[in-house]
């Protein structure tokens, strides 16, 4: 049987020699760099446009620092495995402000709900950008992060796997849409080496994937279920499985991953949570867009905290405003905004739609294979 815990959490390849191995020999991108520019930014206002329309959103203004005090800053992974950037911050201070670059805006999200007013129904988007200095850098892991962070207010009763599903129907409908968008603009989109966008996703939870390959590690399995269905929502994201291991490692105090549900084929499993993964048959390997969730109640925070072995979270201010009801109830998650032009735009790396940086000899694998990143 193969290592299960090897990619419960670590994120990239791990070595270069691995890189060079998967990236295709025979890449020739489909747009130039300003055709690529020109469709990415037409993608952006149709998803920001049509994101907001679809959830009831409102765009709203994201912080890139938070105070580590605070406890908003996202820590991707139960583990802490990858740590924030931090600095002091407040020239004249005795005491200088303890400040976090943000790795995402998951858990600021939830507060500034009520920040700004949101009722039942309605919510935030953000144009959110990231540092996460913890990543290997290959060619869909980079230490530059630009995400959709959207949030939105729900009742109790909403806290179920029909309400998840038809959140995440209304997010691929955005998405697929926007790749419909850019190939009107560019029809060279449309190549008959690539099989044309799935329309619809398949769930699935990540107990029935488990059932499905019992011998296979985490991103394994997600491979072979969308060689099969081309794009997918796994449900289930962070409960221990029958393994013995979750399937990925999940935060404990934003995604709640321990409620107890019930799957379609009638068999008990937990989570309220999940990821899109699509095929990218440019780079021929799982490509994810998105991870989202229904977020935690003042039980289940607790809860999953416990598991984790981090109590001692609830002295933070953002955990006592949900212990006090002082926060609403949520369902939100973040969008890969490289990723998915990277998936539509037909690319074989994330320097083709952003700018950050790379390893000279990263770079020097993608121009034998005339992949060319931007500087």
């Amino acid at each position: 049987m193969l290592d299960k815990t090897a990619d419960l959490a670590g994120p990239g390849i791990s070595t270069y020699e691995e890189v060079e191995k998967i990236l295709p020999s025979d890449y020739r991108a489909l747009l130039t760099p300003r055709e690529t520019m020109i469709a990415l930014f037409e993608m952006k206002k149709y998803i920001e446009e049509n994101l907001c329309k679809e959830l009831n959103l409102i765009m709203v203004q994201v912080p890139l620092i938070v105070d580590i005090k605070s406890g908003v800053n996202d820590y991707l992974d139960r583990d802490g495995s990858r740590s924030p950037v931090g600095f002091p911050a407040g020239l004249g201070l005795d005491e200088p402000i303890q400040a976090q670059v943000v790795q995402a805006a998951t858990k600021w999200k939830r507060a500034a709900l009520k920040q700004f007013g949101c009722k039942v129904g309605e919510g935030v988007n953000t144009d959110m950008k990231a540092v996460r200095k913890d990543y290997f850098l290959d060619h869909d892991h980079s230490s530059y992060v630009d995400q959709w962070d959207w949030e939105r207010v729900m009742t109790f009763g909403d806290r179920n796997l029909d309400f998840l599903k038809a959140i995440v129907k209304k997010i691929w409908k955005v998405l697929y849409g926007a790749g419909r968008h850019a190939q009107e603009l560019f029809p060279q989109l449309k190549d008959s080496r690539y099989p044309d966008f799935p329309e619809e996703l398949k769930f699935i939870h990540a107990e029935e994937i488990l059932e499905m390959f019992p011998d296979l590690p985490r991103k394994m399995r997600e491979t072979e279920i969308v060689k099969k269905y081309n794009a997918v929502f796994i449900i289930g994201i962070g409960w221990v499985l029958k393994d013995g291991y979750p399937h990925e490692m999940r935060a404990a105090d934003y995604d709640d991953w321990v409620t107890e549900t019930t799957s379609e084929a009638g068999k008990p499993t937990h989570g309220l949570n999940g990821d899109i993964l699509v095929w990218n048959p440019v780079t021929k390997r799982r490509h994810e867009l998105t991870s989202m969730g229904i977020r935690v109640t003042k039980d289940t925070l607790k809860q999953q905290l416990e598991i984790t072995g981090q109590m001692d979270f609830l002295k933070l201010p953002y955990h006592k405003a949900i212990l006090n009801d002082d926060i609403p109830l949520s369902i939100g998650g973040g969008i890969g905004q490289s990723r998915t032009y990277m998936y539509f735009l037909r690319k074989a790396h994330l320097g083709e739609v952003s700018v950050t940086i790379w390893p000279q000899q990263l770079k020097d694998i993608c121009a034998k294979k005339n992949i060319f990143v931007l500087e």
